[in-house]
C-alpha cells in the first residue's frame, strides 16, 4: 500500500508538472499574439494607418537612399498618389484635400533647405509624399521628431568620420553664412560637394516617421 501511495503521489506531481510546463509554454506563445492582436486593432483606426503607410514608404526611400543616393520620382509620385486615394477613401474630400495640403507644407518646408544647399530634391518629394499619407493632423509631430533625429545622426555621422570639430565649425560658418546672405548657398559647404559629410536624410525622415508611429502607440 505504500509503494502504492509514493507512486500515486509521485505520478500526480508529474501531471502537474506537465501542466505547469505546458501553461508556461502557452503563456509564452500568447504574449506576442497578444502584441499582434493590439498592433492591429489601432492598425484599424486610420491615425494608425496612416502612419504605418507613411513609414513604410519613407523606409523604402530611405534604402534607395543608402544605396544608390537617389530617391526614385516613382516611389515619390505613387506615394503621393497613394495617399490622396487613401484618404479619400476613408475619410472623404475633405480629408483628401488636407492631406494635400499637408504634402504642399512638407514639400515647401525642406524647400527652403533645398534652397540653401542642404539637401537634395529626392528628400522634399519624399517628405511631401510621407506628410501627404500621414495627414496634417501628424505633420507637426514628423517634422519634430525628424529634425531631433537628423541631428542625432548628424553627430552621430561627424563623430564616426573623426571629423566631429569640423562639423560644428562648419554649422557655426553656415549660420554666419546665411545670417548675412539670406537664403544663397554656401560657396562650399552644400549637398553637391563631394567634400562634405552628407547624411542621407532620408533615413532622418524614416526615423522620425517611425518615432512618430511608436509615440503615438505607447502613449494613447
Amino acid at each position: 500500500m505504500l509503494l502504492r501511495s509514493e507512486f500515486s503521489l509521485e505520478t500526480r506531481r508529474r501531471c502537474r508538472d506537465k501542466k505547469n510546463l505546458a501553461s508556461t509554454i502557452t503563456a509564452f506563445f500568447e504574449l506576442p499574439a497578444y502584441f499582434a492582436l493590439v498592433i492591429s486593432m489601432k492598425f484599424l483606426f486610420p491615425e494608425y494607418m496612416y502612419l504605418t503607410c507613411a513609414s513604410v514608404c519613407a523606409t523604402i526611400g530611405a534604402v534607395y537612399d543608402l544605396r544608390t543616393r537617389r530617391i526614385p520620382n516613382l516611389l515619390t509620385a505613387s506615394s503621393l498618389i497613394f495617399g490622396l486615394l487613401l484618404h479619400l477613401a476613408v475619410g472623404g474630400w475633405k480629408p483628401m484635400g488636407m492631406a494635400a495640403l499637408a504634402g504642399l507644407a512638407g514639400g515647401a518646408v525642406f524647400f527652403i533647405f533645398f534652397v540653401i544647399g542642404g539637401m537634395g530634391a529626392g528628400d522634399i518629394k519624399l517628405m511631401a509624399a510621407v506628410a501627404c499619407i500621414a495627414g496634417f493632423g501628424h505633420l507637426m509631430e514628423i517634422f519634430v521628431a525628424t529634425a531631433l533625429m537628423g541631428g542625432v545622426f548628424a553627430l552621430v555621422l561627424a563623430i564616426s568620420h573623426g571629423r566631429l570639430k569640423a562639423t560644428l565649425m562648419n554649422v557655426g560658418a553656415l549660420m554666419q553664412h546665411h545670417a548675412m546672405a539670406g537664403l544663397r548657398p554656401h560657396p562650399e559647404l552644400h549637398v553637391l560637394n563631394s567634400n562634405t559629410l552628407r547624411l542621407p536624410y532620408a533615413t532622418a525622415i524614416t526615423a522620425g516617421c517611425w518615432t512618430t508611429l511608436l509615440a503615438r502607440t505607447v502613449l494613447r
